[in-house]
């Protein structure tokens, strides 16, 4: 019912196996069950007819016996019935094949009008909903690794993903000498494949660095500033900038902590050059 790179919602059919065997058997089933209906009505109609008469002392306690073991063994039946017709319905459903989860078809393995026994694979897809990132990490790291537990992965294209979770092979390859980590990406991760690389950062620890807002920074051909704002003052300030994470910027050197700037850069450069005029008014 699907071919390879078609997409699939979950639960759509995706192999329907020919059902006449097991619709015959339904079929079967469920006349079974309108005739064990049939004969359970009859014999409540008799149990209830024998047990009023009964009860006038009118027959005896042996008929009675007898409507009662007639009318139990007609329920019994209706039941059997009712679990044959359940059987039934869960084999014709076996003749329908499901997508377990939303993907795309990689591939197909089997043809119209083949044979099939239980334990073959019919098809073979991926799903796009739950992601995760296989990593080899140096031994010399794997320690602090595995003490803080929180990577992000990021592609050169969009921001980084915080992982939902980690877990570490139990050994390294005797080769490398690397560990191998599965980093978990959230469910319905938009914008990566299977086969993708993507970057992934580890914490390995903590340190303290002096940041700003990326849109506080000015750059003005290789000279990297902002405008800082101190006793009502705005100067225009070079830094050195040092990486970059999200919106924030590492400053390496011409800022101290503590000191404010100016986060909207172009106000403040009109500001600086009214102010002379503002003063000399």
């Amino acid at each position: 019912m699907v071919d390879v790179n078609d997409f699939v919602p979950q639960g759509a059919p995706i192999v329907r196996i020919r059902n006449i065997e097991q619709r015959a058997g339904l079929e079967q089933a469920q006349a079974s069950l309108r005739e064990a209906q049939a004969r359970f009505i009859e014999a409540e109609a008799e149990y209830k007819r024998i047990r009023g008469v009964y009860e006038r002392q009118l027959v005896a306690k042996a008929q009675m016996d007898s409507v009662t073991a007639t009318l139990n063994a007609a329920k019994a039946r209706l039941e059997a019935a009712q679990a044959g017709v359940t059987q039934a319905r869960e084999s014709l459903g076996y003749t329908i094949i499901n997508a377990p989860y939303s993907g795309i078809v990689l591939e197909r393995h089997v043809e119209l009008g083949e044979s099939i026994q239980p334990g073959k694979p019919l098809m073979t897809g991926f799903s796009l909903d739950e992601l995760r990132v296989v990593v080899n990490v140096p031994q010399r790291l794997i320690g602090p690794v595995r003490q803080h537990r929180q990577a992000r992965c990021c592609a050169e294209w969009r921001n980084s993903i915080a992982a939902e979770k980690l877990i570490f092979f139990p050994y390294a390859d005797p080769q490398s000498n690397v560990f191998k980590v599965r980093v978990y990406l959230p469910k319905k991760t938009g914008g990566l494949y299977p086969g993708m690389f993507v970057k992934t950062a580890f914490r390995v620890g903590e340190d303290q660095r002096l940041t700003v807002a990326r849109s506080a920074l000015v750059q003005r051909g290789e000279v990297s500033a902002v405008y800082v704002v101190k006793e009502g003052q705005v100067n225009l300030r070079q830094v050195r900038p040092g990486r970059t994470e999200g919106d924030q910027v590492e400053i390496l050197a011409g800022l101290e902590a503590g000191e404010q700037v100016a986060l909207d850069p172009i106000q403040a450069g009109v500001y600086l050059k009214e102010r002379p005029q503002i003063g000399g008014q």
